[in-house]
């Protein structure tokens, strides 16, 4: 700080130090020197009043404590009017330095009123019931003990007081100053919800405090008569205003002033109980009726304090039961969050953290163990079609079925989606592939979803622990191994093998051409004959989409297809099949009339029957090409329709725009015969597997030949898939088969090849 801004704080210690010093000579030498000790007195209320002044005009500070400052700066120049009449008074008479005038007792009454004034109007902080309970007795406490100080020194001496200072005026001002003092202290203790800065509210009511006590030193300037205790009272209450107003001035008001935290200790009870037993002691109690009223006092002060320990005791108490019930809660709330932390919030198993946690500590033991990764297949059509809601459910109700049949050893864990995973210690291959296969059957077992029936199907890959191995490597080995079985058509479990790595990376390549592929014109339809038994006439066709990759040539249908499946490419490929069917199908229906193929075949994935608006597409490319609807059969696997609900759903939807329905691949997967019934089937097409064994004394040649009896049964129309021998084809008519497909008959061909075959309207030989 700069000389010139501390100089009228050093103008004011100086004044300070230089009334007390002369006070103290003049008391102890007997040499009075009144013009000089009158002097500083005004010029420090002027110094105090400019301090007071500059806080009042800060802009930062709220208009309470401004307001308060104001009134600080008034007080000040009121009194320092009151110092120049007093030491008018106290000169004008020889010997009368002790005398005050009306005019002197009216200002000192006037600062005393405005100090009071702007005590009570400061802002307060909210405080408890205890909170006021305490403070009221800690008035009570002051109000006796101060009360009984001001009359023990002042009011009970009131003729001294008179003929002292020729008035009873000044044991009132006593009264008056002690009364204001004990408002000083308890704002001090209740004040501060504005931006008044609390120390300097401290050095006000020192101040306001320690010029109550030097007026009670006019008693003992009775042999010392030159001498006025405002020599000494003015100037500290001045002084500590002055600095008040600089500390104001100075303080960093940016941010609201804390509410200070209560105490529960204070020590104002004691010190009042020790002030009345001082006084009690030096009293004659028997003999006196000051005596009696200093014990009366000390007694209710004693009982005031006693009330008051009680309601500190019972306030710390309550307060003990609160921290008891908040150590309680917020242990609750710790084992919540570290159960959160470590748990997958939908379904309440393992998350990922926790699972590598536990895989690296299996690690550190060096016991080896499994890890498998568990994904469910077309999860995503659930979503699509039923709604995020219905795939939860899901996902918690195959969570539980994998939580109840592992072991306790075991753990399970949900790595986010529908991906979950296990970690499997102390098992072998045998032990292991039992476990698996237990849980492949259990999660595939049929369930009921928010009033959706659905069979979910679940695909597996397995690795096992290797030293070195990183929760990380575990994982992608699971991963690779879980797509593996995938690719071998889901609803199983796979072991992972290094060789699956550079399939995986020749699977990724492949499915990055793959999406190319049709922007490249590298695709194509062709239509394989289906054909009337026993003369070979071509009553039907069924659209295959091929692939001619630039580098690898002809890349199998039995390849692309599951990988179209796998990365979504299988949508925009199938709607691309379908059109171009229709389309030729029409074309064919112009060209050749009734001579045209009855029916076109075209193969629908369960990925196209879980899209949502499938239907109406199909719908719209009907009504585009305008074919008859009758003409198109949509080809499902039997796995594409237990897929889900939405799979049967679109299968009956398609049936009520008129097109014919084919259940492919038939008698290879679970749940076959149920179709049948609850499936809208035009066509049942009998598996090549099952055509294979047709001309031997075999189960197959059985299975194929009671077939024939249900779909004559149910009219349904069979179709003998992958007929390859004349002979075949013979023992399938003796059998009652009328249509058949396969190379016996004739491979795939192009459009235009289809339309040659037509044009003589000749059969294909059989």
């Amino acid at each position: 700080m700069p000389v010139r801004a501390r100089l009228p704080v050093i103008m004011g210690a100086a004044l300070l130090a230089f009334s007390v010093a002369g006070f103290v000579a003049g008391f102890l030498a007997g040499v009075p020197y009144p013009v000089a000790l009158w002097t500083p007195l005004p010029v420090m209320c002027l110094l105090a009043a400019s301090a007071c002044r500059e806080a009042s005009r800060r802009a930062d500070l709220d208009a309470a404590t401004r307001r308060f400052w104001r009134h600080g700066m008034l007080c000040c120049v009121v009194l320092a009017v009151a110092s120049v009449s007093n030491a008018r008074d106290a000169l004008s008479v020889p010997g009368g330095t002790q005398r005050f005038g009306p005019v002197s007792v009216t200002l000192y009454l006037s600062v005393l009123g405005l100090a009071v004034w702007a005590l009570l109007r400061l802002p307060t902080w909210q405080r408890s019931r205890a909170e006021w309970v305490r403070f009221g007795l800690d008035t009570g406490i002051i109000l006796i003990t101060g009360g009984l100080l001001v009359w023990h020194f002042s009011l009970r001496k009131m003729a001294a007081w008179t003929s002292l200072t020729g008035s009873a005026v000044p044991a009132l001002l006593i009264a008056i100053a002690a009364a204001v003092s004990m408002i000083a202290f308890a704002k001090v203790a209740y004040a501060g919800a504005g931006s008044l800065d609390r120390r300097a509210m401290h050095l006000v009511s020192f101040g306001i405090g320690a010029a109550g006590a030097c007026t009670c030193l006019t008693l003992v300037l009775e042999s010392h008569p030159g001498l006025n205790s405002a020599f000494v009272a003015v100037p500290v209450a001045t002084f500590c205003a002055q600095l008040a107003g600089r500390r104001q001035v100075r303080c960093d008001v940016a941010t609201p002033a804390a509410r200070p935290v209560a105490r529960r200790f204070s020590v104002v009870p004691y010190l009042a109980v020790a002030g009345m037993d001082a006084m009690l002691l030096g009293t004659d109690i028997a003999r006196s009726a000051e005596g009696k009223v200093i014990a009366a006092c000390t007694v209710a002060i004693t009982a005031l304090v006693v009330a008051r320990q009680v309601t500190t005791l019972r306030e710390n108490a309550r307060l003990l039961r609160t921290v008891d019930a908040s150590l309680h809660q917020l242990r609750e709330y710790q084992a919540q969050l570290a159960h959160q932390v470590r748990h997958d919030t939908l379904t309440e198993i393992a998350n990922r953290a926790n699972f590598e946690e536990r895989v690296t500590h299996q690690l550190l033991g060096g016991e080896e163990f499994l890890v498998a990764l568990l994904d469910l297949d077309d999860f995503k059509v659930v979503n699509d079609r039923l709604g995020h809601g219905t795939g939860d459910a899901l996902l918690k109700a195959v969570s539980r079925r994998l939580h109840e049949r592992l072991r306790e050893v075991d753990t399970v864990a949900r790595l986010g989606g529908d991906e979950f995973t296990l970690l499997l210690p102390g098992l072998t291959g045998d032990e292991a592939a039992t476990l698996l296969r237990r849980l492949v059957n259990a999660v595939q077992e049929p369930l009921t979803v928010d009033g959706h029936e659905m069979v979910p199907r679940i695909s597996i890959g397995v690795t096992a622990s290797v030293p070195g191995d990183t929760p990380g490597e575990l994982l992608r080995r699971a991963d690779v191994a879980m797509y593996a079985a995938k690719n071998d058509g889901g609803g199983r479990w796979a072991w992972f093998d290094p060789a699956m790595d550079r399939l995986a990376d020749q699977d990724a390549r492949l499915g990055a051409d793959l999406r190319q592929a049709l922007a490249r014109g590298e695709l194509r339809v062709l239509y394989q004959p289906i054909v009337e038994l026993p003369d070979g006439r071509i009553a039907g066709v069924e659209a295959l989409l091929r692939w001619h990759h630039p580098r690898h040539g002809e890349v199998s249908p039995a390849v692309f297809i599951p990988l179209a499946e796998r990365n979504g490419a299988i949508i925009e490929l199938g709607r691309w099949v379908f059109a171009q069917a229709v389309a030729q199908a029409a074309a064919w229906r112009r060209e050749h009339g009734d001579a045209a193929p009855e029916r076109v075949s075209v193969n629908v994935s369960a990925r196209q029957l879980g899209e949502p608006g499938f239907v109406a597409e199909v719908e719209a490319a009907i009504r585009h090409a305008g074919v008859d609807p009758a003409v198109i059969v949509a080809e499902v696997t039997e796995t594409a329709v237990l897929g889900t609900g939405a799979a049967l759903e679109a299968i009956h939807g398609l049936s009520e725009l008129g097109v014919r329905v084919a259940l492919d691949d038939f008698g290879t997967g679970q749940s076959s015969l149920s179709l049948l019934v609850d499936c809208p089937v035009h066509v049942l097409k009998v598996d090549k597997s099952f055509v294979d064994g047709v001309t031997t004394a075999s189960p197959e040649a059985v299975i194929v030949e009671s077939l024939i009896g249900i779909t004559s049964g149910l009219r349904i129309q069979a179709v003998a898939e992958g007929v390859e021998t004349a002979d075949q084809a013979h023992r399938l008519h003796q059998a009652g088969y009328r249509y058949a497909q396969g190379f016996h008959f004739a491979r795939p061909m192009s459009g235009a090849e289809i339309a040659g075959l037509l044009r003589p309207a000749g059969p294909v030989p059989a």
